[in-house]
């Protein structure tokens, strides 16, 4: 049994890893400004030793947008990740949730609540140089309903993404001079 569960996973784990990579290409086309080409990835190892993913998108080899993806672990059911784009102003351009376990019918509208343009719901186009917070604690964003912690969790997620777009920004324009 075990000699056939090790060939399962041995089998398995290329398409797998393909489909995950798929799925992150995916991911920065839809969360950056139109480009042509993906730059040299620039990663980076938080406090908590979590790798943070940083895709400059270039159009005509000049860098118009950063993809990063980011990662919450405050979610109600635990760990969220997500690409979040930014132009380079640092405004978010769209995002996209990679990964994560919330309560379906709850935690899991983040997929779509924090684009809809209702009320205080959508982040994009706001730029997290002071942080995005839900509302019930001081912030702009209207939470997910009866979904705080996952709405908290989320926006962790956006302005982590935002520290690192800031780490990488210097090291695009460096690179671009």
């Amino acid at each position: 049994a075990a000699a056939l569960l090790a060939w399962v996973n041995q089998l398995t784990a290329e398409p797998i890893r393909l489909a995950e990579v798929a799925k992150q290409q995916t991911a920065i086309k839809e969360v950056t400004p139109a480009f042509d080409a993906v730059g040299k990835i620039i990663s980076y190892t938080d406090e908590t030793g979590q790798n943070i993913n940083c895709y400059p998108v270039l159009n005509q080899n000049k860098c118009v947008g950063i993809a990063v993806e980011s990662y919450s672990n405050a979610g109600f059911n635990g760990y969220i990740q997500v690409m979040v784009g930014f132009d380079m102003n640092g405004n978010i351009v769209n995002y996209s949730v990679l990964k994560q376990a919330e309560t379906p019918g709850l935690g899991t509208k983040m997929v779509d609540w924090f684009k809809t343009d209702k009320a205080a719901q959508s982040i994009l186009g706001k730029n997290p140089a002071k942080g995005l917070r839900v509302s019930k604690d001081g912030g702009e964003i209207d939470a997910i309903t009866a979904a705080t912690i996952s709405s908290r969790a989320f926006l962790d997620a956006v302005n982590r993404a935002y520290t690192y777009y800031q780490k990488s920004l210097d090291a695009v324009q460096t690179a671009q001079n």
